[in-house]
């Protein structure tokens, strides 16, 4: 059986399924491409290749052995792309919960049942109904759960809108121990500068008190200057719109002083030093052209809170 507890973004990772790029399927074709960035590179000719990808998730898979993670890989299915594994599941707490996500990406969750089966079924939850949830918009910190969203007129019209107030009502109804905070996010299916497709695109709470945030990836002002203050504004790394279109947000912890990050993320690392952290630098550029990183590759199982 295999053990849940994530409680936080940086607690001492234990247990994490990272992704696969086995087969995804190379270059989409239009109806299959589901964000901006896709898309842009799609049309550029710049799509990543499968060899690169892999080259990719090869080092963030050495890195994480090193540190002495277990570590899992969804099950390759043909022209199924595993890549992006931290949107098919959510573990809060002691609970797996299992996200109805966007319909034409829910071929990917097959990947992990052969590690679901291996789950309590009593800590097993299931989204229904109308809730619609992504991992990318769901953060566990301390007693709060933040999480990125879509009022329904957003919801309605974009593509990247992809958890609505109804996965919100979900996250209240079932986690009551935890402080549901939501964040609505900037949206655009055709303009990767102007989307933030889900929250850990934006924002991201690192090490013990410290976080990264893209202000304008925010709907509301009044949403980012909370944030600020409630990591003090001397923790925080503000980043602008073009490192938050290289996903400079999106780096991984696997432990409060230990975070994996693109080597090309030159201010974000030397900022990362500057505050005590050991950065993991790997290349992830060509990944990052799918509009995910380090954060989106993974779906971390269980922390250490020994």
């Amino acid at each position: 059986m295999i053990t849940l507890e994530v409680l936080d973004e940086c607690s001492p990772l234990l247990e994490v399924i990272l992704g696969s790029p086995e087969s995804f399927g190379g270059i989409p074709k239009k109806d299959n491409i589901f964000d901006p960035k896709t898309l842009l590179n799609v049309k550029n000719g710049s799509f990543p290749s499968e060899e690169a990808i892999k080259t990719e998730l090869d080092a963030f898979y050495h890195v994480l052995m090193g540190y002495g993670v277990k570590v899992h890989r969804p099950e390759v299915f043909k022209s199924v792309n595993q890549i992006f594994a931290r949107d098919i599941g959510i573990v809060i707490g002691d609970q797996f919960l299992f996200p109805q996500i966007l319909d034409k990406r829910s071929e990917e969750q097959k990947g992990i049942h052969f590690i679901i089966n291996q789950i309590d079924v009593n800590k097993l939850l299931k989204v229904g109904g109308s809730a619609r949830i992504e991992g990318g918009d769901v953060m566990p910190y301390r007693d709060y759960l933040f999480v990125g969203y879509s009022k329904k007129e957003d919801f309605d019209k974009y593509i990247v809108s992809r958890t609505n107030e109804a996965g919100v009502d979900f996250l209240i109804e079932y986690f009551k121990s935890w402080k549901i905070k939501p964040f609505e996010l900037k949206k655009s299916d055709y303009n990767p500068y102007n989307n933030a497709l889900h929250l850990d695109c934006c924002f991201q709470p690192i090490g013990k008190n410290k976080a990264i945030i893209y202000k304008a990836g925010f709907k509301n002002q009044s949403d980012a200057d909370w944030i600020i203050n409630f990591f003090k504004p001397e923790n925080i790394l503000e980043i602008n719109q073009e490192e938050m279109y290289d996903m400079n947000s999106n780096v991984f912890s696997i432990s409060p002083e230990v975070i994996v990050s693109e080597l090309k993320f030159e201010r974000l690392n030397q900022q990362l030093r500057d505050w005590n952290f050991i950065v993991e630098e790997i290349p992830f550029s060509e990944t990052a052209k799918m509009e995910g990183l380090l954060r989106c590759a993974t779906l971390p199982l269980r922390r250490s809170y020994a």
